[in-house]
């Protein structure tokens, strides 16, 4: 009886997950024409390499190293112009609110769930550069590969529980095959995986180039491309780093 319930599960995992990866891989597949020689914008780039919070946390940085805005290493942040260049500045000082300082990590979630951080994704996604949602191919690939190994360590339980060699052993066969099948037909089709960018997207991603100005320009490529985590200045990345603010003289 417990090795039917091992195969019942091993089948319901495998069928499950690759299930949602077809259709994973169903959603990213974009019939939109896509752009040869087009050029990133550094929020585009941002979008595909990290997502709405990545687009965030550049416009914060953009605007900490332009003097508009100060980010404080205990995590708040300061309103110095309240005129944002685009959309997506203004919506950053909009969620510091009418004080003109707020903690930063509220101000980078509502600043990633607003409009016009879901234009940049809107865009992308009808370029056929963004996967859309719902069809995050990197998390669907690891929870096949995660059934596969499921399906593997619930036949070796199932042999152990026999006591020995049973034909029931060849029944968790077919969902591991169809497991490992799902992944070999994702890696032919739709590698490299990503949670933002299309493979048309990450392969542009990696081509082009994105325009810089100088010292500044060249950090905003790094955070848009990599993330504050690459930032040479540590109170920068310590201000973005910070969960929590805690008000102070700044």
């Amino acid at each position: 009886m417990v090795p039917i319930l091992m195969l019942v599960v091993a089948w319901g995992a495998a069928g499950l997950f690759c299930v949602r990866l077809c259709v994973a891989g169903a959603r990213s597949q974009s019939d939109a024409p896509h752009e040869s020689g087009r050029q990133l914008t550094l929020y585009e780039a941002a979008f595909l390499s990290g997502g709405p919070r990545r687009v965030a946390d550049l416009a914060l940085v953009s605007m900490h190293l332009r003097r508009r805005l100060l980010l404080a290493h205990t995590g708040w942040a300061t309103v110095v112009d309240p005129e944002g260049r685009d959309e997506v500045e203004r919506t950053v000082i909009r969620a510091i609110g009418p004080g003109g300082q707020s903690p930063i990590a509220p101000v980078r979630a509502s600043a990633a769930a607003a409009d016009a951080v879901r234009a940049v994704a809107d865009r992308l996604v009808a370029a056929g550069l963004a996967v859309p949602r719902g069809a995050d191919m990197a998390s669907a690939v690891r929870a096949v590969r995660g059934a596969a190994l499921l399906v593997a360590v619930l036949g070796g339980l199932s042999l152990l529980a026999s006591g020995g060699p049973d034909t029931t052993l060849l029944w968790f066969a077919p969902p591991l095959a169809a497991a490992l099948g799902c992944l070999a037909i994702a890696r032919f089709e739709a590698h490299p995986y990503g949670s933002w960018a299309s493979p048309a997207g990450q392969r542009l991603l990696e081509a082009c180039a994105v325009p810089g100005d100088g010292a500044t320009g060249d950090t905003l490529v790094t955070v848009a491309v990599c993330g504050v985590d690459a930032v040479d200045d540590p109170a920068l990345r310590a201000a973005l780093a910070s969960r929590r603010g805690r008000r102070a003289a700044v």
